[in-house]
């Protein structure tokens, strides 16, 4: 293998952006960031949207500052995000309106429409994934319904990071980690499920083509190229749906493991080699998602700590500006199982007034409300960890496999609250890290594309030789079998 290799991975989060640099030396890889920038949706009149253009400012900022601190040569460049948020382009690439956001109340009761077409266990069956109302299908339904000029007259759609990578290659297409998570691609045939679309009245051509992870598209487009200062810099198709790079990332592991990546949502999973799509799968929420190299992440996606960042969202705006950090503090001084916060109820899902939520949810379920910021923060990841106990349960019941250690990723492993309290609720141990997951997987999956590395085992060899991994025991208590009890209770 060579070394010395100089890799940059975009990581677009729903809450921030991150330009990552990636240096692979002697099969170690070492991060460097060259850029933060927020990441915050706008909303105009009734609709919430994407700043994508500050975000192509951010990025072209981020190449600048890379270019003018390690000169012009890079070996690759790949962008992933979020799922299921798309662009339409007109046929000269143009873009057409901002991009909407998947929290965008305009998918109400568009699930009660979809099911006209098609029942829940055919689209399970095509699509593995169940019918919510934020996915890519979704979000067509609702622009068809609401008569959009826009879907009207696209020439083309593009996931949210290959619109990026279209910005730097000139390139159209959609990487298939995204586009397996639209619910308008076939698991078996691999491809756009092009009936289904006619079936919905949208056109069965309007999205790029679908290409494989690990892609070289072509080099930085010379506009770009002369704008930031870098060379003929080849933009690599990673895998560009953050969870899939970040669970490409995971550390090497001989038994039978779960991952959680944890961070504004928590995927928790296992890696399959085929969709599984039982009965009992589509029940209990669990999503086919296509992962990195031809697995399958057979995975429930909980809403994570999306709840506890509209809490810190809220404590800003009164004039607290805590850190996540200095909040898991106060979480950790504040007295264990006050109320029990299920942190997937629909009342959590969108935007809103928080402390009204918290107490609409808290009288609905007869609790007392966390009356201090570290007492509500606790209650919430303790909600989530019970969610992962159950989400690990139904996991072990469906694919007749033990969980022997949980592998938790992604931001969320900074937290060692939340690592000790998945633990000692699950009553398995956890290793944590690594919490850059996501970019080391967009930066490994780069690598693997240039021939650097020969396999996802190798990617997979690089990340344990490289990170840092933080054991966490369980600490059995009779109190958590209670409190799981009672949040099963509650969540029925």
């Amino acid at each position: 293998m060579a070394t010395g290799e100089r890799y940059l991975a975009f990581d677009l989060g729903a809450e921030s952006g991150r330009a990552i640099l990636g240096t692979l030396t002697d099969g170690r890889l070492r991060l460097e960031e060259i850029h933060r920038f927020a990441n915050v949706p706008v909303r105009v009149l009734n609709s919430l949207h994407w700043n994508v253009l500050q975000l192509w400012q951010e990025m072209k900022h981020s190449l600048r500052r890379l270019s003018a601190g390690y000169g012009k040569h890079l070996d690759g460049i790949g962008v992933d995000s979020w799922a299921q948020d798309f662009a339409l382009l007109d046929g000269q690439g143009a873009l057409l309106g901002l991009p909407y956001h998947y929290r965008d109340s305009r998918t109400e009761g568009i699930v009660d429409e979809l099911h006209r077409h098609i029942s829940d266990e055919q689209l399970y069956a095509l699509t593995g994934l169940p019918g919510v109302p934020i996915t890519t299908l979704a979000q067509l339904l609702a622009m068809r319904r609401a008569g959009s000029p826009a879907l009207n007259i696209a020439h083309k759609l593009l996931l949210m990071p290959s619109l990026f990578t279209f910005w730097l290659s000139g390139y159209q297409i959609n990487e298939v980690t995204s586009a397996g998570m639209t619910q308008l691609y076939d698991l078996q045939s691999g491809d756009w499920a092009r009936s289904w679309l006619e079936t919905l009245q949208l056109p069965p051509d309007l999205p790029a083509p679908v290409v494989p992870s690990a892609t070289v598209l072509a080099p930085l487009l010379p506009s770009v190229s002369q704008e930031v200062g870098l060379g003929q810099v080849p933009v690599i198709a990673t895998a560009s749906h953050d969870t899939a790079a970040a669970v490409a990332a995971l550390p090497e592991h001989a038994g039978d493991r779960t991952f959680i990546s944890c961070g504004t949502w928590s995927v928790v999973g296992k890696e399959l080699e085929q969709p599984l799509t039982s009965p009992g799968a589509m029940a209990g929420g669990f999503l086919n998602e296509v992962g990195a190299c031809g697995t399958i992440m057979f995975a429930y996606n909980s809403v994570g700590l999306w709840p506890v960042q509209e809490c810190r969202r809220y404590w800003q705006q009164a004039g607290h500006d805590w850190s996540y950090a200095h909040l898991t503090e106060m979480a950790e001084r504040a007295a264990a199982f006050g109320a029990i916060l299920n942190p997937d109820d629909g009342i959590f899902m969108r935007p809103g007034d928080i402390m009204a939520k918290v107490s609409d949810f808290c009288q609905r379920t007869h609790q007392a409300m966390p009356d201090t910021p570290g007492s509500l923060v606790r209650a919430f990841l303790e909600g989530l960890a019970l969610r992962y106990r159950k989400a690990i349960d139904d996991l072990e019941t469906l694919t007749g496999r033990p969980t022997d250690v949980i592998h938790l990723i992604g931001g969320g492993c900074r937290s060692r609250l939340l690592c000790q309290l998945t633990a000692d609720a699950t009553g398995r141990p956890v290793l944590a890290g690594p919490d850059e997951a996501t970019a080391s997987g967009n930066l490994l999956l780069q690598a693997l594309a240039r021939g650097r590395l020969s396999s996802l085992s190798e990617l997979r060899q690089v990340v344990t030789r490289s990170f840092e991994l933080v054991p966490y025991a369980p600490r059995p208590s009779p109190a958590w079998d209670e409190r799981y009890a009672a949040f099963l209770q509650l969540s029925a």
